[in-house]
């Protein structure tokens, strides 16, 4: 049985936590385009279903297969998108530098810290999407109550 694209679409967006204009905003289209998407109103184009598979964490061929998407169209996709945005991997790389910092002598641990302190406002200041910035502040709020607390712990010792 062959699925309805737009369908799929909706139901992944929906297992995803987001809005239509959530996703709008990740896809730099409008809510009445992800709208006429999942109503089957219109057909995204091969940018646009990269796009929809690098949010849902899929390859481009899994979201089209079994689908109404036009095999023509499905020939010409690519076979891998990056899957993480670029704000996820550095707060990834962050959480494994703070595991590894308290493992490290603290003027080590500092410098790398106040590295990070330099790199997330740089990070903030370039992310387009909101709840991203909110998660670099967030995290940029983290280390400097980690290294205020190293700090307050060597004045202490």
């Amino acid at each position: 049985m062959t699925d309805h694209l737009g369908r799929r679409i909706a139901e992944l967006r929906a297992k995803h936590g987001l809005t239509q204009q959530a996703l709008a905003e990740r896809l730099a289209i409008s809510r009445v385009a992800v709208s006429h998407l999942e109503s089957g109103l219109s057909q995204p184009g091969e940018r646009t279903v990269a796009l929809l598979a690098s949010v849902f964490r899929m390859r481009p061929h899994e979201l089209v297969e079994g689908t109404t998407y036009p095999r023509a169209k499905a020939e010409r996709l690519p076979l891998v998108v990056a899957h993480y945005t670029e704000v996820e991997h550095q707060l990834a790389l962050l959480e494994a530098d703070l595991r590894w910092c308290g493992h490290v002598e603290r003027a080590v641990a500092e410098e790398v810290l106040s590295g990070w302190l330099g790199r997330l406002a740089v990070l903030e200041a370039d992310t387009p999407d909101p709840a991203e910035r909110r998660d670099v502040a967030s995290a940029r709020r983290l280390v400097g109550r980690v290294l205020a607390d190293q700090r307050h712990r060597h004045r202490d010792g």
